[in-house]
């Protein structure tokens, strides 16, 4: 079924694995000191709050997404209580947890190359120090969370072998992405079912046993059987499918041409070409001991890197730096897309049908299932993990020249991802000017972003436990504050975030819920600390609510109003 570590478990693999999880957790940490995305943090933390409450989502309220991240923050909720901080631990955790997977994976990925597996493996890793499921984007999040699911599933099933409970195990993980993010899991799930049924197909035909393969479909089939059956009886799968499926599809799903467009750079045109030249000086027969060949072939597929970190120098604006090492991702797709056709090749696939070489297949479409939901620029925040393993799988098929594009590609990743991550740029979406503010609210200490929200924010709890009864419904809009989960109330109205993305209603239906469920209180924020608001409809909801309430006060950033 899979290959096994080629060498026993020494000092200094506990020292690396203790030296990822610390620093990649730190840095998780430390990103948090310095920003918060109250947008999308919000939604996290309100809605495991209404969920403590005993609100179900789909059943009860309207719910894009799949339950996985937010019932392990409801159930942080439950254990601590409403407090910030432990759901920052969760994702520093998370973070380091990633690391290790990815770091362990890839040992087992380059494991041809002998003793010098475990020091490429070192240097692959070391940029999710920055680029871990969490460096990026620092704060819990689904996509991460599916990530990391991903990473346990490939761990597992890499080291399944013949042990049934171990096949069975990787089996069940592989549903876990299917509840943490539908985009990514669906295709991970049906690429790797793929994947185990060719593997066990071959083997058949070499006259192996399949048990390994059953095992592991097995264990897949029972945990989905178990969650379809627990869905079911809590919620509606009916409402489910409607919501996390037909709902989100309608409302995220990209067209082709955009999926497109991530293979549409300008770079292409010239990284491309270099890199299948320098694959054909290494594989001609004539060159292929020959030193100078060698160097040149390096060259060329060390090239796009080489620029990428040429361009720190070449370009102060951090936009400019962000593309081209976002634009990387295309390049590596399509040689790594090359590369699963060309393990598809019928007596190529019957002579070493294994999971290992049928990895980068599962990778491809995991990662572009993340592409579904925001495509190149907005998905790849959580996903640099997965690349590092395509990576991996692409320099076992360039071995006299693996080495060195490991260190250049760690280099690259290292200082180009390194402040990529620190300077916030996939954050652009916010304002995040000024100094940094600090939460004083017992249930958000911990809380940090530059900026008067918090301030203001805390303002606003502060007025509306003074002014407004516990029992009255409110309405915040645009949703951007952890209003809920600070305050402790309970929400009255099924949308916490108007995004089309998680707001099923049109205005007219935004003013008829407000009046059919008694919300009395309407909070309208004046500043977002979003740059811009996602719905072309929210002027037209501001102004059908404001109708039918009127000003009572305003403070800081928000203007509160009463219903008439």
């Amino acid at each position: 079924m899979a290959q096994s570590d080629g060498y026993a478990w020494r000092l200094r693999d506990t020292i690396t694995a203790a030296t990822f999880f610390l620093a990649s957790a730190a840095f998780v940490l430390w990103q948090n000191t310095r920003v918060a995305a109250l947008w999308d943090l919000s939604y996290l933390l309100d809605s495991s709050s209404r969920m403590t409450q005993g609100q179900l989502p789909y059943r009860d309220f309207p719910f894009a997404h799949a339950p996985l991240t937010f019932l392990i923050h409801a159930a942080i909720i439950r254990i601590f209580g409403r407090v910030y901080l432990p759901h920052i631990v969760c994702g520093a955790l998370e973070g380091g947890a990633a690391a290790l997977l990815t770091w362990r994976t890839l040992l087992s990925l380059l494991e041809p190359f002998a003793d010098r597996a475990w020091g490429m493996a070192a240097l692959l890793a070391s940029p999710l120090i920055f680029l871990g499921i969490y460096g990026v984007y620092p704060h819990p999040i689904y996509d991460s969370d599916c990530i990391l699911a991903v990473l346990l599933a490939i761990y597992l099933l890499l080291r399944g072998g013949d042990r049934t409970t171990c096949n069975f195990l990787a089996g069940a993980a592989c549903v876990l992405p299917l509840l943490a993010k539908q985009n990514i899991g669906i295709l991970f799930f049906a690429a790797t079912l793929l994947a185990v049924g060719v593997v066990a197909g071959v083997g058949r035909l070499k006259q192996q046993s399949a048990a390994p393969q059953v095992w592991v479909i097995v264990g897949a089939m029972t945990t989905l059987a178990a969650a379809v059956l627990t869905l079911h009886l809590t919620v509606g799968l009916h409402n489910y499918d409607y919501w996390t499926i037909h709902f989100a599809r309608q409302r995220r799903l990209p067209g082709l041409d955009s999926m497109l467009s991530t293979y549409e750079h300008v770079w292409l045109l010239w990284t491309l070409p270099a890199a299948v030249a320098g694959v054909l000086l290494l594989r001609a027969d004539r060159l292929r001991g020959s030193r100078w060949a060698r160097a040149i072939a390096f060259v060329l597929l060390a090239a796009p890197f080489l620029w990428t970190i040429a361009g720190l120098a070449l370009s102060n604006d951090p936009d400019d730096r962000a593309d081209q090492l976002l634009s990387l991702w295309p390049h590596l797709l399509v040689l790594a897309g090359a590369l699963a056709l060309c393990n598809l090749r019928p007596g190529k696939l019957r002579a070493e049908a294994t999971l290992i070489r049928l990895l980068p297949l599962i990778l491809l479409a995991t990662i572009h299932g993340t592409f579904l939901s925001q495509q190149l620029w907005g998905s790849t925040y959580a996903v640099w993990p997965l690349l590092l393993l395509l990576i991996a799988a692409m320099l076992a098929q360039v071995p006299t020249v693996a080495r060195a594009l490991a260190v250049t590609i760690a280099a690259t990743f290292l200082c180009c991802g390194g402040l990529y991550a620190v300077s916030h740029e996939r954050l652009d979406y916010l304002h995040l000017e000024g100094a940094e503010a600090h939460a004083t609210v017992p249930e958000l200490r911990g809380l940090t972003t530059p900026g008067p929200w918090i301030p203001d924010f805390e303002e606003l709890i502060r007025a509306t436990d003074t002014e407004i009864p516990a029992g009255d419904g409110i309405l915040l809009l645009p949703g951007e504050d952890p209003f809920y989960f600070a305050t402790g109330r309970t929400p009255r109205f099924p949308v916490l975030l108007f995004d089309p993305a998680t707001d099923p209603y049109t205005p007219q239906q935004t003013a008829d819920e407000a009046r059919a469920r008694n919300i009395r209180w309407l909070i309208l924020e004046r500043n977002p600390q979003l740059n811009s608001l996602p719905g072309l409809d929210f002027p037209e909801i501001t102004r059908l609510l404001r109708q039918e309430f009127v000003l009572d006060r305003s403070v800081a950033n928000y203007d509160i109003y009463r219903r008439k």
